[in-house]
């Protein structure tokens, strides 16, 4: 399944772990993704994303013609140095995120994934997702 999407991954425990940045055209999914790359994120796919599952996971990666692309909105389309593909273990979906949200989830291919509402252009909005990352990465641990 391709998703009209960025997918970010950022290195925890040793592992690659993603989010997919959803959001309309134009809404700030490349931008965010663009500055969460200097928070220590890596880009996995920039405006389409494939998605697969296996063994209850959630997996996604770029299709071959995007590899390695990113729109940069105001300058060009950059080369960036991808990671192949990453677990996806939180959504980010753009828009006003409530003051304090109850716990959301979205299912993609019958798998239950964190789903975060995120202000794209909020400066902390790099900060909020790795923060996001760290609670649900903990929280899942304890459900294991």
């Amino acid at each position: 399944m391709i998703r009209h999407a960025g997918l970010i991954a950022r290195r925890m425990a040793g592992v690659w772990r993603g989010v997919l940045i959803e959001g309309p055209s134009g809404s700030g999914k490349s931008d965010l993704a663009f500055r969460a790359l200097a928070q220590g994120f890596r880009l996995v796919a920039d405006d389409r994303v494939l998605v697969w599952a296996s063994e209850g996971r959630l997996f996604g990666r770029a299709p071959d013609t995007l590899r390695g692309l990113m729109e940069v909105r105001g300058l060009d389309v950059v080369a960036v140095e991808p990671l192949p593909f990453c677990e996806i273990r939180l959504v980010a979906r753009l828009g006003a995120p409530e003051r304090i949200p109850d716990p959301a989830t979205t299912t993609i291919l019958g798998i239950a994934i964190p789903l975060l509402a995120v202000d794209p252009f909020e400066t902390s909005a790099p900060a909020k997702l790795s923060r996001a990352m760290e609670a649900f990465d903990a929280a899942h641990k304890r459900r294991i």
